[in-house]
């Protein structure tokens, strides 16, 4: 399943990384790693921020692309499942609405 990712960065340790020269070569081994389908950097809540789509194929793989932001940046990270075009029609939401839609309701 796919996962959006969100990271936030904290100001500190990520400035003195920067300043250290270390940054770069950790993002790197991070986004070498994880082999997001897609990272985006942002800002996110006032902070550096990352943004990216990982496949998830198990629950126990969400360790893996978390700690490594949580020990080297003291980042936070918030995992959305997300779905293509094709998995909401895969969903079939017409059906659902068949068996949940009460006309009463309204």
């Amino acid at each position: 399943m796919k996962m959006l990712v969100n990271v936030i960065l904290p100001i500190e340790p990520f400035n003195s990384l920067v300043r250290s020269g270390k940054a770069s070569e950790i993002l790197g081994r991070i986004i070498d790693d994880i082999k997001p389908e897609t990272i985006y950097f942002t800002e996110i809540e006032g902070n550096r921020g990352a943004v990216m789509i990982a496949e998830v194929t198990d629950v126990a793989q969400i360790p893996a692309i978390s700690e490594p932001w949580f020990l080297n940046f003291e980042a936070a990270c918030e995992f959305k499942p997300v779905m293509t075009p094709d998995d909401l029609m895969r969903a079939d939401i017409a059906k659902l609405a068949a068996k949940w839609y009460d006309v009463h309701v309204l």
